[in-house]
């Protein structure tokens, strides 16, 4: 059950806050139960499971999508899974392409916002016994569509992760927008960018079930760092369609605290305010250099995944780098911003430590397990891993891509991404990034 040395995640690395314990502890998880056990070695060089545990590939960049409209896109990222009934799953999958993709997402009518853009979506839809039963195009002609996520109405939010305009690229029109993707009807939303959720490179986003807001985290790991924002919506929990009503954009200021990298104890509170921004859509500016009037913004480098989880949303800064600007360095925060004390607490940190080897590895897409934990994707060189953290803080390794990268001509796997798990909980679906390929893993989860 031992982590390599290599891991950013190293034991004793990670420290967890009492409340995310408590909540972890809520779900189900036992923190006397480390892992499944130690990885055995895939016969077929994919994956590395723990015994007991299996996989089955349901799509490979460059295969025939089922629906006839072209192969499948390169660069599998982040993903969610719908229930579709009687058994059925629908999962929706981005895919980051940028203007140098090998494997576009094909351009299909009605559901293309930019011809000369590569990136989108696509759907897999799987049977009762988790079979592939149809796959088609969801999106396209968008571009760096990295993360997203679900609505409580059932309809996937793709972000793209740039902010590139029209005539940069080969793109014909501006890009840095959220889409809409319904994954039961792709052709019912088309391809509308969702502006008043503002124009920047957006790596993820939350909707609070409750209320309707929802939050956004920027992806930019040179200064000015990335904000973390919430969108009013002016037609709260409206359905498929219903965010192109428009609303207002803010931005996430804590009093006192311009860089997030500085909070190194876990369980660290603050008040936040919530500021409104200058120009969403950029025009002039980016909106992470745009003027916030006296006591400025809070930026953070490298905002990642964002989840909703009980009463609140989480979000993760995948690392800080004092030699790129940052005001101190970790290897990851997990963040919790309760909406109704409007405070801000520090739940997870990881590292550094002095036997983690940095710099390289960073934690990127986290979701919550059935258990309550947490499950973790790593983005970085050389082997990449999917790891479980328990709420003790412990960490262990759940999946490894079994590529030899030390064999000469072997193609090097690129990281995991889009972790996320089947209504019921039974199957885990997780991307590697490049060769682009989506699993489904099965096993004795708790």
């Amino acid at each position: 059950m031992s982590v390599t040395r290599r891991s950013l995640l190293a034991a004793g690395a990670v420290a967890f806050s009492g409340a995310l314990g408590a909540l972890f502890a809520s779900g189900g998880a036992r923190a006397s139960v480390r892992g499944y056990g130690p990885l055995v070695p895939d016969p077929g060089g994919l994956l590395d499971l723990p015994a007991g545990f299996s996989y089955r590939v349901l799509s490979r960049a460059g295969e025939p999508l089922r629906s006839g409209e072209g192969t499948v896109p390169s660069n599998c990222d982040g993903m969610a899974a719908f229930g579709a009934g009687g058994g059925r799953v629908r999962l929706v999958r981005n895919h980051e392409n940028r203007a140098t993709a090998a494997l576009r997402v094909p351009a299909v009518d009605g559901l293309t916002y930019d011809p000369g853009a590569l990136g989108g979506c696509t759907v897999l839809e799987l049977d009762p016994g988790g079979g592939v039963a149809g796959e088609r195009v969801g999106l396209a002609g968008t571009a760096v569509n990295c993360a997203g996520g679900r609505t409580p109405w059932n309809t996937w939010l793709s972000c793209e992760e740039t902010e590139d305009r029209a005539g940069a690229s080969g793109y014909g029109r501006d890009h840095g927008y959220v889409f809409e993707v319904d994954p039961a009807d792709p052709h019912r939303l088309g391809a509308v960018p969702l502006t008043a959720l503002g124009r920047f490179a957006h790596e993820a986003v939350a909707v609070d079930p409750y209320r309707g807001v929802v939050y956004e985290t920027e992806d930019a790991f040179v200064r000015p760092f990335g904000l973390f924002y919430r969108f009013l919506p002016a037609v709260p929990l409206g359905g498929p369609g219903s965010l192109r009503a428009g609303g207002t954009l803010e931005a996430l200021r804590v009093p006192g605290v311009p860089d997030l990298s500085v909070v190194d104890r876990p369980g660290a509170e603050f008040p936040v305010e919530w500021v409104p921004v200058p120009d969403p859509s950029a025009a002039g500016t980016p909106i992470r250099f745009q003027d916030f009037g006296p006591g400025g913004i809070t930026h953070a480098q490298k905002l990642e995944g964002c989840y909703w989880g009980g009463t609140g949303v989480y979000f993760v800064s995948s690392y800080a780098r004092g030699s790129e600007g940052a005001a101190a360095d970790h290897h990851g925060q997990v963040w919790f911003h309760d909406p109704r004390s409007g405070r801000l607490r520090l739940e997870v940190r990881f590292g550094p430590a002095s036997d983690v080897r940095l710099p390289g590895d960073s934690p990127d897409n986290i979701c919550l397990a059935p258990d309550g934990g947490l499950m973790v994707c790593e983005d970085g060189g050389g082997d990449q891993y999917v790891f479980g953290v328990t709420p003790a803080g412990e960490v262990y390794p759940v999946a490894r891509n079994a590529q030899d990268i030390g064999k000469p001509g072997a193609p090097e796997w690129g990281e995991f991404a889009g972790v996320t798990f089947s209504p019921g909980g039974r199957t885990m679906y997780v991307n590697a990034y490049t060769p682009g390929t989506t699993f489904a893993v099965t096993g004795p989860w708790r």
